[in-house]
C-alpha cells in the first residue's frame, strides 16, 4: 500500500509522514529532499531552483521520474510529495493544512529552513511566493491544482495543534483512517 501526504508549507506533512511510516513499518520518501539535493549540487537554494523550474521543468521531471521508479521496486511506502496524489492515483491521499500565520510561525522556528525569514511577515511572504510558484508550475506542467481538496481522501487542519501534537494526533488519525480503508 502507498500513502501519499501533501500539504501546505509548515502544515506538518514531513514530520507526520516520517512518523506515520515508522508506525506502519513502511519506507519513507520525501520528494522535496530530491529537489533540495539537486539544488545543492547546483549551488542553488530550493527557492532559486523552484524559480528556475518555472521556465525549465528539468528539476521537476527528475523528481517525477524518481517517484515513478519507486513503486516499480517497492510497496508499503509513505511518500511526502506535493504531487503524490497525482503520481500515485491508487494511493491513500492525505492533505495537511493550517492557517498561514501558524505555518509561518512554525517555519520561523525551524532550524533547517533554507531561507531564514527575519520575521513573521517575511515568513508569510515566503510561503505565499512558494505556493504561487508551485501552483503555476504544476498547472503548466500537469494541468493540476495541487491544493484542490477534491484530490484527497482525507484533509486534516493542524492549525490548533503544537508541532508535537500535530505529529502525534495526526499520525493516529491517519493510522485509524488507513486501517479502516484496509478493512474494506
Amino acid at each position: 500500500m502507498i500513502i501519499t501526504l501533501s500539504g501546505r508549507p509548515g502544515s506538518g506533512k514531513s514530520s507526520v509522514a516520517k512518523a506515520l511510516a515508522k508506525k506502519l513499518g513502511y519506507k519513507f520518501y520525501k520528494a522535496g529532499e530530491i529537489r533540495r539535493k539537486y539544488a545543492s549540487e547546483r549551488g542553488l537554494t530550493l527557492a532559486e531552483l523552484n524559480k528556475e523550474a518555472e521556465d525549465d521543468p528539468a528539476s521537476d521531471k527528475l523528481v517525477d521520474d524518481y517517484m515513478r521508479s519507486m513503486t516499480k521496486k517497492e510497496d508499503d511506502l509513505v511518500i511526502d510529495a506535493l504531487l503524490g496524489f497525482y503520481f500515485f492515483p491508487g494511493s491513500i491521499k492525505i492533505f495537511l493544512d493550517a492557517d498561514v500565520k501558524v505555518r509561518a510561525k512554525r517555519i520561523l522556528e525551524r532550524e533547517n529552513f533554507e531561507e531564514r525569514p527575519a520575521n513573521l511577515k517575511e515568513a508569510i511572504r515566503l510561503i505565499e511566493n512558494r505556493e504561487a510558484g508551485d501552483a503555476a508550475r504544476f498547472e503548466k506542467l500537469y494541468g493540476v491544482n495541487h491544493l484542490d481538496p477534491n484530490h484527497f481522501d482525507l484533509t486534516i487542519d493542524t492549525t490548533n495543534n503544537t508541532v508535537e501534537n500535530t505529529v502525534e494526533q495526526t499520525v493516529n488519525l491517519i493510522y485509524r483512517f488507513v486501517m479502516n480503508r484496509m478493512k474494506r
